[in-house]
């Protein structure tokens, strides 16, 4: 993986224990799925490098713990972050009703402009669907969140919700959402895309003019 990128974006992933954090993270890691994986603890943590249009963005993704007792330790990893992705499982209907919980606990500690992601997992076993893909989207609609069903297992939109996500967080900085210059909004600028304060600039010359004309009055 290349060294050299242009921002930095922290990604964290949570939701209900079992299901599929982890797999997701996994399968757009490297391709691996495992279905006997063991719920997390605390959080771990993955980089990939991804190309939207001209630039380069290394992602920081952190798959935090489900179990609510991991939560005074996974509650930090809120913090600086540019986008979340909130997963449940299309076929317990209990993960889904439990997305409220963990939108609230992530606005106490995001930032106001994190790009929030809702997931439905798992969507390789329709037959035992309980939550629908309507009830998903119009939810996600109402909270201004975008919306994606899933399957870690068969890979189904695993690179789209990174790759539409990273789009989205392009575009936002286009627009001039992140103040680029406070890491708080999970947006770091790196390597040659740095930017110059021109205001900081302006007033750096202007010390330096006054500088050099004392000198001058002095000799």
């Amino acid at each position: 993986m290349s060294s050299k990128f242009d921002y930095l974006l922290k990604f964290i992933i949570l939701g209900d224990s079992s299901v599929g954090k982890t797999n997701i993270l996994s399968v757009y890691n490297d391709g691996s799925f495992n279905e006997k994986l063991q719920p997390s603890i605390g959080a771990e943590f993955k980089a990939k490098n991804i190309k939207i249009e001209d630039s380069i963005f290394r992602l920081n993704i952190w798959d935090t713990a489900g179990q609510e007792t991991f939560l005074s330790m996974t509650r930090v990893y809120y913090k600086n972050s540019s986008c979340a992705f909130i997963v449940y499982d299309i076929t317990e209907k209990e993960s889904f009703n439990h997305v409220e919980f963990w939108l609230k606990e992530l606005k106490k500690e995001a930032p106001e402009s994190i790009l929030c992601v809702l997931i439905g997992n798992k969507n390789d076993m329709n037959e035992k669907r309980e939550v629908s893909y309507e009830e998903g989207n119009n939810y996600a609609k109402k909270n201004k969140m975008i919306f994606f069903e899933t399957s870690a297992k068969n890979k189904n939109n695993i690179e789209n919700i990174f790759k539409e996500s990273v789009e989205y967080i392009n575009n936002n900085i286009k627009n001039g959402v992140y103040n680029l210059n406070d890491d708080s909004c999970g947006v770091k600028l790196c390597n040659s895309k740095k930017k110059i304060n021109i205001e900081e600039l302006d007033l750096d010359i202007s010390i330096l003019g006054e500088k050099k004309a004392k000198k001058k009055k002095c000799c």
